[in-house]
């Protein structure tokens, strides 16, 4: 067990280096090799009701805290729900853009395509991770639940001791 949650930290430091580095190359104009991909979906997806320099600086914002909140192990849960809504918006472009992810046939991924593709291993990724949270928040509820339980114990015997002492 105590393996299990050094790898897991390990996973989490590793994924928030990634989407923290990719985040923040989006903070600079040009930088970033995905960034005319990113805002041509981010247009596709709103339909160009957001404009393409703000588009750019929210998903870099979202990357980067994203990250950060991995390596810092904070919000986990509801920072891996974003994360895995980050991941699925990912793989958009291979409905939106086809010719640009793939060649000749579907299993021939151009180079933009296997950046793509690649987002896979962070899904599968994430889903270890969340299954670390849920079994966390599993025993705790299960701690909380067995602590209730031994107080509501207590609480019948001494209101049996109680009841004793009232009769005497």
């Amino acid at each position: 067990m105590e393996n299990k949650i050094h790898n897991n930290r390990y996973l989490k430091i590793a994924i928030g280096l990634v989407y923290l580095w990719f985040g923040v190359l989006k903070f600079f104009p040009n930088v970033s090799p995905a960034e005319e991909l990113a805002v041509n979906t981010i247009n596709q997806l709103t339909n160009f009701l957001i404009p393409s320099n703000i588009s750019i600086v929210l998903l870099a914002l979202w990357e980067t805290l994203v990250g950060l909140f991995l390596i810092l192990g904070l919000q986990k849960k509801n920072t891996i729900r974003v994360a895995v809504i980050h991941m699925l918006l990912t793989f958009t472009p291979l409905y939106f853009f086809p010719d640009l992810i793939f060649n000749d046939t579907i299993l021939s991924l151009t180079l933009l395509g296997q950046y793509i593709v690649k987002n896979l291993i962070i899904l599968g990724a994430l889903g270890i991770l969340w299954i670390e949270v849920k079994e966390k928040s599993s025993v705790a509820q299960k701690t909380e639940k067995n602590t209730l339980s031994s107080s509501l114990n207590l609480s019948k015997v001494l209101d049996y001791f109680n009841s004793d002492k009232r009769k005497a």
